[in-house]
């Protein structure tokens, strides 16, 4: 529910792009599951997503990968 202000009408909802950064956050838990099964962490940062493996080495040297890029370094690995 969503306060009215004093004196205001009452302010409604939006629900706009919610499902949408539901999609991409149970996405992300998915990537970080897989990623865990091979050793490696799934790090995001203002800059995008890593991989970083064991050693605490950034994969490809990037740090800047989006999610489409992560889950295809995976899927060929």
């Amino acid at each position: 529910m969503v306060a009215t202000p004093a004196g205001g009408t009452r302010a409604e909802e939006d629900w706009r792009g919610a499902n949408q950064d539901k999609d991409e956050k149970l996405r992300r838990k998915k990537l970080q599951r897989r990623a865990s099964g091979r050793g490696l962490k799934l790090r995001h940062s203002a800059s995008g997503y890593a991989l970083i493996d064991s050693a605490r080495k950034h994969i490809e040297d990037r740090s800047d990968l989006t999610l489409d890029e992560v889950e295809l370094w995976l899927d060929r690995s």
